[in-house]
């Protein structure tokens, strides 16, 4: 098993702009694909998680040799092609609202320059994981932290396993 790094880091991820990308649940589902992949090929682990309609929070930890910012891109980049496929797709009115014009490319799905943080102590660890399970809360989704779906909320809450790829902090 590889090792992992020596520590987690809490990381949020915003769509363009805050536009409500991630609102549809198929969109919501490829970050989840993503995040099964990367940790069945042994590149993370993902210790929570919340997705919302327009940005998402996550601890996660890079494992072997694997480096942050390689995984963040690989992540970013899959994610943010898969989502403007759905949108072509889908003909949504929201492919328009992505449009950037850049040298580099036509559209973008994520703001540049996620912010990551280094969880070096288990308090900043135990903050930012009742911050990622109350963000839903928060924006008046729910009552209680576990009745979010797209949320790891409910493994820690109640351990309840819907999401193959996590694995509890305290392993």
């Amino acid at each position: 098993m590889p090792y992992a790094k020596d520590h987690a880091d809490y990381i949020t991820i915003t769509c363009l702009e805050w536009k409500p990308v991630l609102a549809n649940d198929s969109f919501k589902k490829i970050i989840l694909d993503s995040l099964a992949f990367l940790t069945s090929n042994k590149r993370i682990n993902i210790y929570a998680f919340v997705i919302m309609s327009n940005h998402l929070h996550m601890i996660w930890q890079m494992l072997g040799d694997h480096k942050r910012e390689d995984v963040r891109r690989d992540f970013l980049r899959y994610t943010a092609q898969q989502i403007l496929k759905g949108l072509q797709t889908q003909q949504s009115d929201l492919l328009q609202q992505l449009y950037v014009g850049a040298k580099d490319r036509a559209y973008q799905v994520w703001e540049r320059n996620a912010l990551s943080i280094p969880l070096y102590s288990d308090p900043f660890l135990h903050q930012k994981l009742d911050y990622i399970h109350n963000n839903p809360v928060r924006a008046g989704l729910c009552r209680d932290p576990e009745d979010y779906y797209y949320s790891s909320a409910l493994f820690y809450h109640r351990n309840i396993k819907n999401f193959d790829f996590l694995v509890h902090y305290n392993g």
